[in-house]
């Protein structure tokens, strides 16, 4: 089974840093923190109403990223203005995700079948310029299709209902793991490839790594959090080899 790839999500490092209004602690050194401990890619979500990463934030995440030829995936909302600071930019890869205003986070997948006429054409514009697009989506394969049908390379499954409902010991947990692993397989059989992320710890990143398609996970907020703890570097550390492990078991 190929190896699984970590990307590190760095955008609540700027949640703390705006919090006093501040130029510190930086997400451009917890980039260059998590690169060092051998991180495969840097998140960053520039968000409508700018909460935490900055297009600052972005213009020197895109530098030194491709400096140091580590791949950054810019999440963005499916609108004009993030679509311009993508195209000015031109990260390695752009994820398109839903947006609300007033989410405290993501809440659910791109609902590429009732928008696909508004997505598919920034799809393909990014994509034209030599942006790798992948459209963050529920563990829906009709989803995943449509996606397809836009013209994205990856499609990234919402891993936040499993995740919480194994905190929450709810009996649903097999069930909603068995949808990614659905959604998995029909998204690697469309021609896709397949990321996942959102609400992933230590708890519940083994299952998740274990589907063989998943080919990246993308991880921010525990990380973050558990390095006030034990350091960003050991929670990268600690989560790559759960990752590896959890790869290994499903090989045995």
């Amino acid at each position: 089974m190929r190896r699984l790839r970590l990307g590190v999500n760095i955008d609540h490092v700027a949640t703390l840093r705006n919090a006093r209004g501040v130029d510190y602690p930086s997400p451009v050194r917890a980039a260059e923190l998590a690169m060092a401990a051998g991180c495969d890619g840097i998140t960053a979500h520039l968000r409508e109403d700018r909460r935490h990463i900055s297009d600052a934030d972005i213009e020197t995440l895109t530098d030194i990223t491709r400096k140091r030829g580590v791949p950054l995936n810019f999440e963005m909302a499916v609108t004009a203005e993030m679509e311009a600071i993508a195209l000015r930019n031109l990260p390695h890869a752009a994820c398109l995700v839903r947006e609300r205003r007033e989410e405290v986070t993501t809440e659910g997948g791109l609902d590429l079948l009732g928008g696909f006429d508004r997505i598919a054409p920034v799809v393909q514009r990014l994509a034209g310029e030599g942006i790798r697009v992948s459209c963050f989506i529920d563990a829906d394969p009709a989803q995943a299709a449509a996606a397809r049908r836009a013209g994205a390379q990856v499609v990234e499954l919402h891993t936040g209902a499993y995740c919480d409902a194994v905190r929450e010991r709810s009996l649903e947990a097999p069930a909603l793991l068995e949808r990614l692993k659905i959604a998995a397989f029909e998204a690697t059989r469309m021609g896709l490839e397949v990321h996942a992320g959102h609400g992933i710890d230590f708890e519940t990143v083994k299952p998740i790594a274990a589907i063989p398609q998943v080919a990246e996970l993308n991880i921010g907020h525990f990380l973050v959090g558990e390095a006030v703890f034990i350091g960003l570097a050991q929670a990268i550390h600690r989560m790559r080899l759960l990752m590896d492990e959890a790869r290994a078991e499903a090989s045995a």
